[in-house]
């Protein structure tokens, strides 16, 4: 009798896998803990709901943490992740290694053709497709419209980092908790590294010259880190080595910078009435520049792709295809109205005119990421390609270093001279072991 019984579930359980009740595949989705990224995990269930034998598994992570665990596991091959979220600078070079998972089989509906130019072609490698820009960004000036009025001044929509400088001392008004600016001070290559690498490239500063010579301690870089630190110094928050976008998104939202120059992406968070206590009184300008010809704008993107290691590659597209495309486009506007949507990868959502009237920052956006050209960066001629990175696998362990030398000088450990002395031996250093 018990022989049969458990034949009997044998062929019942059996019977339930061939049915397909075990068949579901899980997507594992590594993310940022941006605004963006989280309001796509909530959103999820959506997708879920339409694909019923996919089941979605979130690892979400601090910035420089994600670019750490991802990079481990694709150069290992690792199979850890399905669906990795990655930038601008890692797309290229990991499709160049064959890393990555080519998307120009997605589906016609999904309009390859409507991405913006400028985001698509750095994420393209010989014609085809390798990431999917889940949202593009420039950066430029978020201010206090009130503050800057008190100051009795008047912001141009172009500034010069001179005005920023003016703005910034007369806004701050530290018995109250106000700071003038707002800036990333926290190391890393896509963090602080990102930042300065822009801000310079308006110094006329490049990483290196034609002859891959690093220029680090060179008069342009001494100029613009020199006019970082007092800009921090004198008119920034306490604690600000430690601050990255996360954290001076905070600090803007509780009304506690008079400006914040950083990602295009967060104008629709600093005046999200639900969450910034400063919605109501927030304006917008081009990054600054010193009139060479150059502003401190940077150019992004960050994108959806399937490393190559991955066991679950169709599964992993479709989740991809849902996730930046038209559709979920819409459905945010459905649930959180259209200053919320991914903005800065579809020429159709800049066509809009219920985007247009939601989001007064939207031309800025499409203008700062249209003007940002990684082939010509800088006032000099450079051998590299990037704005606010440069596009060579070396630059990402060396940036991060050098970002580390200039945040313990704005933690007052040591010098700005001595901070870009150590970041010119180090880069010498991994460039001559490198071979160029």
């Amino acid at each position: 009798m018990t022989r049969i019984k458990s034949f009997h579930a044998a062929t019942a359980m059996a019977l339930v896998v061939a049915s397909g009740a075990f068949a579901d595949t899980t997507v594992t989705i590594a993310t940022v803990n941006n605004g963006d990224m989280i309001r796509m995990q909530r959103l999820a269930p959506e997708f879920e709901a339409q694909n019923p034998d996919i089941r979605l598994e979130w690892v979400t992570l601090e910035e420089n943490v994600l670019r750490q665990r991802v990079t481990q596991d694709i150069a290992a091959n690792g199979g850890q992740f399905d669906v990795m979220t990655i930038g601008t600078y890692e797309v290229p070079i990991w499709g160049q290694q064959g890393w990555l998972v080519s998307l120009d089989d997605m589906p016609e509906v999904w309009d390859a053709d409507d991405l913006l130019p400028a985001i698509r072609d750095g994420l393209t490698i010989d014609g085809a497709l390798y990431a999917a820009p889940f949202y593009g960004e420039s950066s430029m000036v978020m201010y206090r419209t009130d503050l800057m009025e008190k100051a009795g001044l008047e912001i141009p929509d172009a500034p010069s980092w001179d005005f920023i400088k003016q703005a910034a001392a007369a806004m701050t008004d530290t018995d109250n908790g106000t700071y003038g600016i707002c800036l990333r001070g926290k190391a890393g290559w896509g963090e602080n590294m990102a930042f300065l690498t822009a801000m310079a490239n308006s110094f006329g500063a490049r990483w290196f010259d034609e002859d891959w010579q690093p220029e680090l301690n060179g008069p342009e870089w001494t100029a613009a880190v020199n006019f970082y630190m007092d800009l921090m110094t004198q008119h920034g928050p306490p604690g600000a080595s430690t601050n990255g976008f996360n954290e001076n998104l905070s600090l803007f939202q509780q009304g506690k910078c008079g400006m914040w120059i950083d990602a295009t992406v967060a104008a629709s968070f600093v005046t999200d009435p639900d969450d910034s206590t400063v919605a109501d009184t927030v304006g917008f300008a081009l990054a600054p520049d010193t009139g060479l010809g150059r502003r401190g704008n940077w150019l992004w993107a960050w994108s959806l792709a399937v490393p190559a290691g991955s066991d679950a590659t169709q599964e992993a597209k479709t989740f991809i295809q849902w996730a930046t495309s038209k559709d979920y486009t819409a459905l945010v506007a459905a649930k959180e109205g259209w200053a919320n949507v991914p903005p800065g990868t579809r020429s159709s959502l800049y066509e809009n005119p219920e985007y247009q009237a939601a989001a007064p920052w939207a031309d800025m956006t499409l203008n700062s990421i249209n003007a940002a050209d990684p082939t010509d960066p800088s006032v000099k001629p450079v051998p590299y390609t990037g704005v606010q990175f440069v596009a060579i696998p070396e630059f990402a362990g060396i940036a991060t270093q050098v970002g580390q030398e200039i945040s313990a000088a704005l933690a007052g450990q040591q010098s700005v001279k001595e901070a870009l002395d150590k970041a010119q031996a180090l880069t010498l250093d991994e460039m001559e072991a490198a071979g160029y």
